[in-house]
This record gives C-alpha cells, structure tokens and sequence, in this order.
C-alpha cells in the first residue's frame, strides 16, 4: 500500500482506523508531583512562546472538527485546570458547528471552584485521577498533601452536573494495590464510573518496570473477592475501559489494559500536544509539527492536510512487547492522555 495518505476526508491511516477522539494537551505543568510521572524537582517546563495559544488551540480544533471529522474533544495536562483560558477556550469549542462532545481529564485540584462555569461554557463531563483514598498515600504518591482537594473536586464536578463523573486510578505494586474494593466502594457509594489503568511506560525517569505494573487480570481477581463481575454487554466500539456490571448492575467497573490487552486495533485516537505537534499514538517516537505550519501562514486546508498525513503513518499497534520498543522521549505529563 502507498505511503501516501489519500487526499481529503477524515484522519484515516493505513489500517483503515479513522481518528474521531481528539485529545488537547493544554499545558505540560502540573501542581503535583506523582512519583510515576515526574521526579520531586518537577520538570523543564515549555516556554511561553512554545505554547499554543488560546487563539491557536481553538483554530486547530476547529480544523479537525469541520475538515477532519473529529466528534470528541478532551482537554488534558499536565493538569489543564492552570490552564488560564480554559474556560475560554472551552466556550468556543462548545459553540463549533458541528459541536463536538468535550470532557476534561484532571487531578481534580481546585474542580470545586471551577465546575460550575466550565459546565456553563459547554463542557460535557470529567475524569478525575484517583490512586488512593489513604491521605498519607495520596501525599507519598503525589508529593502534595491534597487529598481532600481531589475529593472536594470530585463532589463538585458532581454537583455541577459534570456527568458521569469518571475516577481514573493507577495501581502499583507495594504501594497501593491492596486498594482496589475500596476504591470501588467509595466510587459506588457516590455514584461515580471507575477504570483502573494500568501503569504505562510514560514516566520522565524512564523507571517503569514491567514487573512491578500490576496487571488486568490482578486487578480484577482482586476486585472479585468482594463483588461479582459480570462482563458487560454493551457494546465497547473504540472505548479504551473493558466494563464490566457489578453485582448485576446498573452500576459498571473498567480497566484499560494498555499493556496486557491492547486495544491499538480499535483506537480512534489522535493527539495535540500544548506546543502544538500532532502524535498518532500515546507511544510514538515521532510528532508532525502544527504549530511551526500555522505561524508560518498555512491556511486551514494546508493544516488539516498536513494532519492527515501525520494520521496516515500511524503504526498497527504501540509494540510494549516488542523487544525493539523505544519509551517516548516525553513524558506523559508534556504528550497529554
């Protein structure tokens, strides 16, 4: 098959996957300092001039909506709450015809405060990080004694109407993965949908160890010593979370198992970093630069045409268990989830 991507249409590559699930980074900073992410110290941030601004990000999302066929927008991190045009930026996406769906994924710090007017401007729904409802956890995992500020952000973003409000936790050998049921119980208890994640090779120190992740089929068996699973019948379409119903029902648990259960043949994904580079998977070596396009004059059809392409030779999976695999030289907090 030719290398060249076909010209017009959606962000199709060469495995027939088409792009619909746009995730915007909208800042690579962050005000904790998970242990899995970044180092205590923190790490170099990007210039301000690096940075797309708002003007920028609205401008890109909007080619990828009206020219790429993109239906879903997620802001993401670094923590995109110290975003300061956040708001902003979230009120024009909403206002885009056709409107896309848009969340937010968030450390939850300072949600309280913010939930009602980003529900106002638009937003549709969020995912708050969650890895342990031990405060003394929280603060060695984190760096950062706010545990009630996560869970203050959770009941707020509930309260604004942000739903479903989604808890996202990682679980890691030794430190926390005793904390499976509870995290359950606490997600049920208040009416919030929980995926667990595994833990990836994303981390700025390049210190993930296989052997220390803890595992799909851990999690779950760990899960079912208190409640019965059943496998959910819904439809799973290109979602990351293999769901299931706990005990019957309505209620449902997920786990994205990037690692021991690819989903790379159904990803729908595609991702702009906060310095505005295009990169067709979480795990890529490579990135398309927007940014440099757009300041250099290129009208939208040149952008959305230089995007395809950077879609077009997206690889058939992200290789973790290939011998060959290279971890991405930027680290989750500047790539955005």
């Amino acid at each position: 098959m030719s290398l060249a991507h076909p010209p017009g249409g959606a962000l199709v590559d060469r495995y027939g996957r088409v792009a619909r699930d746009l995730r915007v980074s909208l800042t690579d900073k962050c005000n904790l300092r998970c242990t899995y992410c970044m180092p205590a110290e923190g790490l170099p941030w990007l210039a301000g001039p690096e940075l797309l601004t708002d003007d920028e990000i609205v401008r890109l999302i909007r080619v990828a909506v009206q020219r790429l066929g993109v239906t879903e927008v997620r802001f993401t991190g670094g923590e995109p709450l110290i975003r300061p045009g956040l708001v902003r930026i979230v009120t024009e996406v909403a206002a885009l015809d056709p409107r896309p769906t848009i969340s937010l994924t968030t450390n939850g710090i300072g949600l309280d405060r913010h939930a009602p007017a980003l529900r106002a401007a638009g937003l549709d729904r969020v995912n708050v990080s969650l890895d342990t409802l031990d405060p003394a956890r929280f603060t060695e995992l984190t760096r950062r004694p706010r545990l009630d500020a996560v869970l203050a952000g959770l009941a707020g973003a509930a309260s604004a109407g942000l739903a479903p409000v989604k808890v996202n936790s990682v679980l890691m050998r030794g430190i926390n993965d005793d904390e499976a049921p509870a995290l359950l119980r606490f997600a049920l208890a208040h009416g919030y949908e929980l995926r667990f994640i595994e833990q990836m090779p994303l981390d700025a120190q390049h210190g993930w160890d296989r052997t220390a992740m803890v595992t799909a089929d851990e999690i779950l068996a760990s899960l079912r010593r208190e409640f019965d699973l059943r496998a959910d019948p819904a439809e799973r379409g290109s979602a990351p979370a293999e769901t299931w119903l706990v005990d019957g029902g309505p209620a449902r648990v997920g786990v994205i198992a990037s690692v021991t259960r690819p989903f790379c043949g159904d990803c729908d994904r595609t991702r702009l970093t906060a310095d505005g580079q295009v990169r067709a998977c979480l795990f890529a070596t490579e990135e398309s630069d927007l940014r440099g396009a757009l300041r250099a004059g290129m009208d939208d059809d040149e952008l959305a045409d230089r995007w395809r392409a950077a879609m077009w030779g997206k690889r058939a999976g992200h290789g973790i268990d290939d011998p060959s695999f290279l971890q991405p030289a930027r680290p989750m907090s500047a790539i955005g989830g």
